[in-house]
């Protein structure tokens, strides 16, 4: 990256500082919205008059919407300057946010979450290209990513938090209507403590950002109505079809693009892939614990919207902490020997979790497993990114931190549609813990799974048997929402 920080040598420290407050911000912000809303959800029903298959789609919009259009952001921000993308993105944010916040219809409230969607992934690859300009050298560079994948490690359950505290005590509505004071502060400041990058010219791949949103849309889809309508009906096939087709699609597309969407270089790294498909798995089985375990909280220990956001407070601080002795792991370990304790740690906590009955109570029942699977999401996210973002060149930075983050927001959403599908297929009516092993459980094996993919296709810096170096020697590393 080329730009810096404006200002004289005097101010330039606290320039720095505050301009890597307000993207961290921001970055919260962005992270923290797609479960926000979720300890909300039945004041939601009742005030809008959802159906509960409808209910859903108050995720799944922005869920959608934001992983689907990853890739597209990215690049847009190499190509226009990365200040530019993520001021764009904050602004669609920040509106859309305000209107859900006065939505008075479901149809509208939907509609405002795609919008939040599409505000989010114009501005969230340009994060990480902010937080690398905000650097002088190598260690305010480690610096700001360490704080930068903490507080992304952090933001789903942060988001829990913050919306039972806020249906609590004012209204769900306020769950959207907190972006905006945050939002025109970001969009205020960070045009003036950061310069703008040099934006690349290049051709816009408009058939790759077509069948890339259109194809991650229908797999995300595809789980979703099978979940609602059952594996076999006309829609859930078709989804899964129509993926397929646009997967593809995008492939041959990029394969023979001169400017392609995504460098094919980007993903026939093997550790790079490994990464891609661990920081997948993980994501999508922790968000999908968040999801079930909120209801779980709310339907079985009967907790207010307040008690059930506060309940992931364990999680959220021990991440936080555990996040802060990660990078000196990292040096002594390497990215695969955490990436494996991680998920098998998440793995274990999951078979807890499968274990709660209606009459168990939050400690140590809940609080045990949650702490094991807050110490395993910790030593994935991390290293998950290093293993992602290592050896990627400057020009492809912000095309890799829209891969990153795609990678994990349809994991995320992957995950939660898989499992309550699990769940719902088990389940027997009436009594919610029924179908808790069969969804847990599931959710066990896939952070195995996980696991396994680490050990074999992950490597650590100074491997020598690397597959693919895409970094000359003189280049610098980088490293990237989701927790």
């Amino acid at each position: 990256m080329t730009s810096s920080i404006d200002g004289g040598s005097a101010p330039i420290s606290a320039r720095r500082a505050l301009a890597l407050l307000i993207i961290l911000a921001a970055q919260l912000m962005l992270c923290m919205d797609l479960l926000i809303v979720v300890v909300a959800l039945p004041r939601i029903e009742q005030d809008l008059g959802f159906t509960p298959a409808a209910l859903t789609w108050v995720l799944n919009a922005f869920g959608l919407a934001f992983g689907g259009l990853l890739l597209l952001g990215g690049r847009l921000g190499d190509m226009i300057g990365q200040v530019r993308a993520f001021r764009t993105g904050i602004v669609i944010f920040v509106a859309a946010s305000l209107l859900g916040s006065l939505a008075p219809t479901a149809a509208i409230l939907v509609v405002a979450r795609v919008l939040q969607g599409i505000g989010a992934a114009l501005a969230g690859p340009s994060v990480l290209a902010l937080v690398m300009v905000t650097a002088r050298d190598a260690d305010e560079r480690a610096s700001g990513l360490s704080l930068f994948i903490a507080v992304s490690s952090i933001g789903a359950s942060t988001g829990l938090i913050l919306g039972g505290v806020l249906t609590e005590f004012l209204s769900w509505r306020w769950s959207l209507l907190i972006n905006v004071p945050i939002g025109a502060v970001v969009v205020t400041a960070i045009g003036k403590l950061v310069k703008e990058t040099h934006p690349k010219k290049a051709h816009l791949d408009v058939g790759g950002a077509l069948t890339a949103t259109l194809g991650s849309v229908a797999l995300v889809y595809g789980f979703i109505g099978a979940a609602d309508h059952g594996w076999t009906s006309a829609g859930t096939i078709g989804s899964f079809v129509i993926a397929a087709a646009m997967i593809v699609t995008f492939f041959r597309i990029e394969c023979r693009h001169a400017e392609p969407l995504l460098d094919l270089n980007l993903v026939r790294n093997r550790s790079r892939l490994g990464g891609l498909a661990v920081m997948a798995l993980i994501v999508g089985v922790h968000f999908a614990v968040l999801f079930m375990l909120v209801q779980y909280l709310q339907r079985e220990l009967h907790y207010a919207p307040l008690d059930a956001g506060l309940a992931y407070l364990p999680l959220t601080m021990t991440v936080f902490v555990i996040s802060h002795f990660v990078p000196r792991m990292l040096g002594r370990f390497g990215p695969r020997s955490l990436l494996v304790s991680g998920s098998v740690l998440v793995a274990a906590s999951l078979v807890g979790f499968a274990f709660l009955g209606p009459d168990d109570i939050f400690f140590p029942s809940v609080v045990v497993p949650l702490l094991v699977h807050a110490a395993g999401i910790a030593l994935v996210f991390a290293p998950g990114t290093v293993a992602i973002m290592d050896g990627v060149p400057d020009e492809h930075a912000g095309s890799a931190s829209g891969l990153l983050q795609m990678d994990q927001q349809i994991g995320g959403a992957l995950g939660i549609a898989v499992i309550a599908s699990i769940y719902t297929f088990a389940v027997v009516p009436g009594e919610y813990t029924s179908g808790l092993p069969a969804a847990f459980g599931s959710g066990a094996a896939i952070a195995l799974i996980s696991a396994v993919a680490a050990w074999f296709c992950v490597r650590n810096p100074n491997d020598t048997d690397r597959v693919v170096h895409d970094r000359k020697p003189d280049e610098p590393r980088a490293t990237e929402c989701a927790g």
